[in-house]
C-alpha cells in the first residue's frame, strides 16, 4: 500500500507594509498578516516620528512653543496653535478682541479646505486617480497665499497668539511679475484678483471655489473604479466608532452628527451659519463625501468673516503688555514699552497655576491640548489629544477581513499625519 502524502502545513503571511512605502502616509510601519489575500490582523507602530514636542515645550517659554504647534500635523497649522493658544487663554482669563476671534475663525476654515485638498489629493492618487491630485494643488496655492500674506511663512504660520492675532489682514497682496513663461497679459489675468485687499482675494476664491469642488465631484463621486475601491470598504458602525474614541470626519461618516464647533462653541463659530454633513455606512465612500461637503460649509463660514471683517475694524491683539508685546511705534518712544517688550522677547509672561484641557474641530477630529501651569513662565506639564491617533488606533479593526488593495484606500481614509500622531 503507497505512503500516504502528508498535506503541506499552510500558515499566514507576515509582513512589512512600510514604513518606506509611498501610500503609507509617512513613516507607518504597518505589520500585515495574511491569509492568500485575505487581512487576517494588522499592527501599526508608530514612534518613527517622535520629535519630543511635548517634552521640549516644558522648558521653553508658553509663546515659543507656538510654532511647535505648526509642525504637529503640517498640514493643518493654525488649527493646532488654535488649541495652545485657548489653553493659555483660559489659564490666563483673557479674552481676545473679537476681531480676532473671526479672523482665527476664516483661518481655521481656510485651514480645513488646505487640509481636506491635501487628503483627497493623496487619498485619490492612492486609489488610482492622478487628476485629482493635480485639481486639488491648484487651489491650494491661492490658499497657501492666505497663509504668507498674514505671517510671511507658507505653511508654519505662528500667526496665532495669546491674546488675539500676530498683526490684522494686509491691504494689498503679493502680485505676479512677467516673464518668459507668463507675458504681461498673461500675468496681468493672473493678478486680476489680488488688484485688491486679502479679504477681496479670498472673497473672489470663495466665488470660485464651489465649481472647483464640482469638478472634483465629476470625476469621482459617480466614477465606478472609485465607487469599486471606496464603497462598504473599512465600515465601521457608529457605535464602535464612539467606543474608540473616533472623532471628525471620521465619526460623522459613520452617521454621528458630533461637531464641536456646534456642540461646544468657541470663538464666534455660534453666530456661524453652517451644517454638519454625515454619512450612512461609515465606509470608505462616505468619510469621502463628509469631507467634500465640509469644504463647501467651510466656504459658507469663510463668507460670513469676510462680510463681517469688512463691516466691523478694530484691535486684533489685547491691550495688556504683560502678556502681548506693544507696538513697535510706542516702544520707540516709550521706556515703559520697551521694558514689556525685552521681558516678552527674553522671560515670557507667568501663567496663574492650574491646569486646563481645550479641544477645538481640527480637520482630522478634536484636537485637544491638555496644560498645566505652576506659575512659571513655561508649562509644568503639556499634553496633546492628537485627532488622528485613535483613528490609526481602530485600523486592525477596520481592515480585517478586507483584501490587501483595501489596506491603502481604508488607511488613506483616515487622514492621518504622523507629525502629530508620534509627536
Amino acid at each position: 500500500m503507497a505512503e500516504a502524502t502528508s498535506m503541506p502545513e499552510i500558515k499566514n503571511y507576515v509582513f512589512n507594509f512600510g514604513p518606506q512605502h509611498p501610500a503609507a502616509h509617512g513613516v507607518l510601519r504597518l505589520i500585515l498578516e495574511v491569509d492568500g489575500e485575505t487581512i487576517v490582523r494588522a499592527d501599526p507602530h508608530v514612534g518613527l516620528l517622535h520629535r519630543a514636542t511635548e517634552k521640549l515645550a516644558e522648558s521653553k517659554p508658553f509663546n515659543h512653543t507656538i510654532g511647535y504647534m505648526d509642525r504637529l500635523d503640517y498640514v493643518s497649522m493654525m488649527c493646532n496653535e488654535h488649541g495652545y493658544v485657548l489653553a493659555i487663554e483660559k489659564l490666563l482669563g483673557i479674552t481676545p478682541p473679537i476681531r480676532a476671534q473671526y479672523i482665527r475663525v476664516m483661518f481655521d476654515e481656510i485651514t480645513r479646505i488646505l487640509n481636506h485638498l491635501l487628503w483627497l489629493a493623496a487619498h485619490s492618487l492612492d486609489n488610482g486617480g492622478m487628476a485629482v491630485f493635480l485639481y486639488c494643488f491648484r487651489e491650494r496655492e491661492d490658499l497657501l497665499d492666505c497663509y504668507e500674506a498674514v505671517s510671511g511663512a507658507r505653511m508654519h504660520a505662528t500667526y496665532y497668539r495669546p491674546g488675539g492675532v500676530y498683526r490684522d489682514l494686509p491691504d494689498s497682496m503679493p502680485t505676479y511679475k512677467p516673464s518668459k513663461w507668463h507675458n504681461k497679459k498673461a500675468t496681468a489675468e493672473r493678478n486680476e484678483a489680488r488688484e485688491g485687499t486679502l479679504l477681496d482675494f479670498i472673497w473672489d476664491f470663495t466665488n470660485r471655489f464651489p465649481a472647483r469642488v464640482d469638478e472634483y465631484e465629476d470625476l469621482l463621486t459617480n466614477n465606478r473604479i472609485w465607487k469599486q475601491r471606496t464603497v462598504d470598504i473599512g465600515v465601521i458602525s457608529p457605535e464602535r466608532a464612539i467606543a474608540m474614541g473616533f472623532t471628525g470626519p471620521m465619526l460623522r461618516g459613520s452617521g454621528v452628527a458630533w461637531d464641536l464647533r456646534k456642540m461646544q462653541p468657541y470663538e464666534v463659530y455660534d453666530r456661524m451659519d453652517f451644517d454638519i454633513p454625515v454619512g450612512k455606512t461609515g465606509d470608505c465612500y462616505d468619510r469621502y463625501l463628509v469631507r467634500v461637503n465640509e469644504m463647501r460649509q467651510s466656504n459658507r463660514i469663510i463668507r460670513q468673516c469676510v462680510e463681517w471683517l469688512r463691516q466691523n475694524p478694530g484691535p486684533v491683539m489685547i491691550d495688556d503688555y504683560k502678556v502681548a508685546p506693544p507696538p513697535r511705534e510706542e516702544m520707540k518712544i516709550s521706556m515703559e514699552a520697551m521694558i514689556h517688550h525685552f521681558k516678552n522677547m527674553t522671560e515670557g509672561y507667568s501663567v496663574p497655576e492650574g491646569e486646563v484641557y481645550t479641544a477645538i474641530e481640527h480637520p482630522k477630529g478634536e484636537f485637544g491640548v491638555y496644560l498645566v501651569s505652576d506659575g512659571a513662565n513655561k508649562p509644568y506639564r503639556m499634553k496633546v489629544r492628537a485627532a488622528g491617533f485613535p483613528h490609526l488606533a481602530g485600523l486592525n479593526e477596520l481592515i480585517s477581513g478586507y483584501m490587501i488593495a483595501d489596506v491603502v484606500s481604508t488607511l488613506s481614509s483616515l487622514d492621518i499625519v504622523f507629525g502629530e500622531i508620534d509627536r
